[in-house]
């Protein structure tokens, strides 16, 4: 039985401390102790000592944002980009995909309390930099001269923003379109959403790009208020132009009113030899050349006959639902949000697969009317986002009694968990694989395959 770590281990907020870190946790703060007492630090990396200021200091843990590196780890390498979404990009990019592999292993674990499963070799990225197909920059005041910038929040910072010249997680082209739309609100007197006062114009600017296709959408979000859309129309070099306008008080590019300004309602990319036509709300997979991987791997974990019925839980545009309709008799998706799903079924028609039907639905109330309508699925795939599966959802998904269930997941820990409780209700996890679609960043994304025993989701 472990002691209570000792009273004087435990930091004041805002001490500086000289820490040395031991390893990275999920999320990509470094751990250091104190006596047993943890303390995570973020801005350091395993084997760094640094010089770091308490932010947060509670009864089991402290936070600590490192100010300075002592002596640097042997991992650490020099930074190539002034990004503060790139926080891993002072790791070798072996020691990362070392590290997220690791992560996976420990979460299954230590979470999930499993052993018996195939943890497979992590897929490294095809690019390490300029691979997201979306990007999504906050409008903010510079602190030099009260200028308008473009860029990200600071880490630890919710209301101050850095600007950014070059985003080297985005294209070449993606870059030009956001310094085009600054460049305008600069030259029509706009000013920024202050995040403390809670009051201004300018919130936020989402570019996506079709990797496959070359189109590019934009989308400019503000409070509500005049602004002179033609004008920006013609100032942005871009395939689609949305306006979304919101009263909201939180920093979310999503909800409000959106409004077509220019070009198509949606974005078309490809995946494979599909294509999909994409809103500007609905999700879709942000490093196009592995989501290929991604998808790939879960068709090959299902191992399909052919004959089989499958459900695609959170199945947003289809992606996934149509790159397993060839392989199966026919597959039923289900999704919350009413656009996407409205995608999914234009996508369908668009690459001609007619095996597919997909319907707008809470999973935790739609499972049993599905399964009355349609029958019980033979195979689950499910995607869900990284807060993962709600216990009610894990037990609606054991009830139909599935032979296998193939997980892909953005969220090592939530899978864990819900890994456990899979467990419990008869489903084996048999194999997992680690794919790193987000290199330079702690982000992890896995394909679990489990399988049902005899008698599973009796008790569901």
């Amino acid at each position: 039985m472990s002691s209570a770590p000792k009273t004087s281990s435990r930091p004041s907020r805002g001490a500086e401390l000289e820490l040395t870190v031991d390893q990275l946790a999920y999320g990509g703060k470094g751990i250091a102790r104190r006596d047993g007492y943890v303390i995570f630090v973020t801005g350091a990396v395993a084997g760094d000592r640094v010089l770091a200021r308490v932010s947060k200091s509670k009864k089991d843990y402290a936070e600590a944002r490192a100010i300075e590196v002592l002596e640097p780890s042997s991992d650490r390498i020099d930074p190539i980009a002034d990004h503060p979404g790139a926080a891993w990009q002072v790791l070798r990019y072996e020691r990362q995909l070392e590290i997220k592999h690791q992560q996976v292993a420990e979460a299954l674990t230590r979470i999930g309390k499993l052993t018996d499963f195939e943890l497979e070799p992590i897929i490294p990225a095809q690019q390490q930099w300029r691979y997201r197909n979306k990007l999504e920059y906050s409008f903010g005041q510079s602190a030099q001269d009260g200028s308008l910038i473009c860029g990200f929040h600071a880490p630890g910072h919710f209301d101050q923003i850095v600007p950014v010249a070059d985003c080297m997680l985005a294209s070449e082209r993606g870059n030009a379109l956001r310094e085009q739309v600054l460049a305008w609100c600069r030259d029509q007197g706009l000013g920024a959403w202050d995040r403390r006062e809670q009051r201004g114009f300018l919130r936020n600017l989402v570019v996506r790009e079709g990797r496959r296709t070359g189109q590019f959408q934009v989308r400019l979000v503000t409070s509500p208020g005049d602004i002179a859309a033609d004008s920006l129309a013609e100032a942005v070099d871009c395939d689609t132009l949305f306006l979304t306008q919101t009263d909201g008080l939180g920093e979310s590019t999503m909800g409000g009113k959106t409004f077509l300004v220019k070009g198509p309602p949606q974005l078309e990319e490809h995946l494979g030899e599909l294509r999909f036509l994409i809103s500007p709300d609905a999700f879709f997979q942000t490093n196009t050349e592995m989501a290929e991987v991604l998808y790939a791997t879960a068709v090959e974990f299902a191992d399909f006959k052919g004959t089989e019925r499958v459900f695609d839980l959170f199945c947003g545009i289809g992606t996934i639902a149509l790159t397993v309709a060839p392989h199966v008799k026919e597959v039923v998706g289900v999704e919350l949000v009413e656009s996407a799903a409205a995608d999914a079924i234009e996508n369908a028609t668009l690459n001609k697969i007619d095996n597919t039907d997909f319907y707008t639905g809470d999973i935790r109330t739609s499972m049993r009317p599905l399964v009355e309508q349609c029958g019980s699925p033979d195979v689950v795939i499910v995607d869900p986002p990284r807060a993962g599966l709600s216990q009610k959802i894990v037990r609606r998904i054991a009830e139909t009694k599935p032979e296998k269930i193939v997980y892909v997941s953005c969220n090592p820990t939530t899978l864990a968990a819900n890994a456990a409780q899979l467990a419990t209700l008869g489903f084996h996890l048999q194999r997992i694989r680690p794919v790193d679609m987000f290199p330079q960043t702690p982000h992890i994304e896995c394909v679990a395959l489990f399988e049902r025993t005899a008698g599973a989701g009796e008790s569901a």
